[in-house]
């Protein structure tokens, strides 16, 4: 047998366990919300999900002697019409736990799904329904409660910064243990977000959330610079300059909301980056929008 080189073998080795975690689903079978009972099969190529079959989260846990104590919510990308999990997912949730951050992939239905009662619904219930299953089960994961916090990418993003800027419980179903338990985000990490559904919204994102005939009403409602109030958690965002994709003014916008209402915030607009900021970038300085996370982390008392 031919040997492996090094570098194939840990490979190898992080890929495994990328696909290892824990799974835990979201709703109690037949208790799913918004939902018409259509039982829908999981559609992927390219790791990327189309359809959803079971909405749920991937767990990706630290050494316990490297637990920091805090935690992260990671939403992955994709515009509302599928979910890059890995790119913008499981990759993220590894960097997470170089941290000592556990974190939380989530995959979430898509507003596109033909189950869906109410499309724009769909995604929102599910990114708070994970976020009290985590809060809930904090003594398992050795977390504080009050440092859960939420990390999107682009239409990732927009579901992260509804997070935290709406109040509204769409997640409680009958006899629900969780009722009482709260999905706001201690913070959000906030990176190529699509934030506007006004004069620089990203259409695609539009589109698959509200639909096509959605009215300014409710545009205005999930326009989420809109929405910030003093009570919005405290934010990181990082842009790139020449993102052809969604507009940076996106993150200038939801940064001056927060300015306007003293949330703290740090906001990052770098040259490069297009619309492929991730773990890993082609342009050094813009690669440094991790080390500049990690440091808000730590400046902001949620990490040691």
């Amino acid at each position: 047998m031919k040997k492996l080189i090094p570098g194939l073998i840990l490979f190898l080795l992080s890929a495994a366990a990328g696909f290892a975690q824990d799974f835990t689903a979201l709703w109690p079978a037949g208790k799913m919300p918004n939902s018409k009972g259509i039982k829908l099969e999981h559609i992927e190529a390219n790791q990327r999900i189309t359809q959803m079959a079971e909405p749920g989260f991937y767990s990706f846990l630290p050494a316990a002697e490297d637990n920091k104590g805090a935690a992260v919510l990671v939403l992955p990308s994709g515009g509302y019409h599928h979910l890059t999990y890995n790119l913008g997912g499981f990759q993220v949730a590894k960097w997470f736990n170089t941290l000592g951050i556990p974190a939380f992939v989530l995959n979430y239905r898509l507003p596109t799904s033909p189950d869906l009662e109410i499309r724009y619904k769909g995604p929102i219930q599910d990114a708070q329904r994970a976020m009290k299953i985590i809060r809930a089960n904090a003594k398992k994961y050795n977390i504080d409660p009050d440092r859960i916090g939420v990390f999107g990418t682009s239409a990732g993003g927009h579901l992260a910064s509804t997070l935290g800027t709406h109040s509204g419980d769409f997640s409680v179903i009958e006899n629900d243990s969780l009722a009482e338990v709260y999905f706001s985000p201690a913070f959000m990490i906030l990176v190529s977000p699509v934030i506007s559904f006004g004069k620089y919204a990203h259409e695609g994102s539009l589109e698959n959330l509200l639909g096509k005939s959605s009215s300014e009403e409710l545009k205005e409602e999930y326009s989420n610079d809109l929405q910030v109030t003093e009570d919005t958690p405290p934010s990181f965002l990082v842009h790139a300059q020449n993102d052809p994709v969604v507009d940076p003014m996106n993150s200038i916008l939801f940064y001056q909301a927060l300015l306007e209402h003293q949330v703290t915030a740090s906001l990052h607009v770098f040259p490069q980056g297009k619309h492929v900021i991730g773990i890993i970038n082609d342009s050094a300085f813009t690669d440094e929008w991790k080390s500049l996370c990690a440091e808000w982390l730590l400046e902001m008392g949620l990490i040691n």
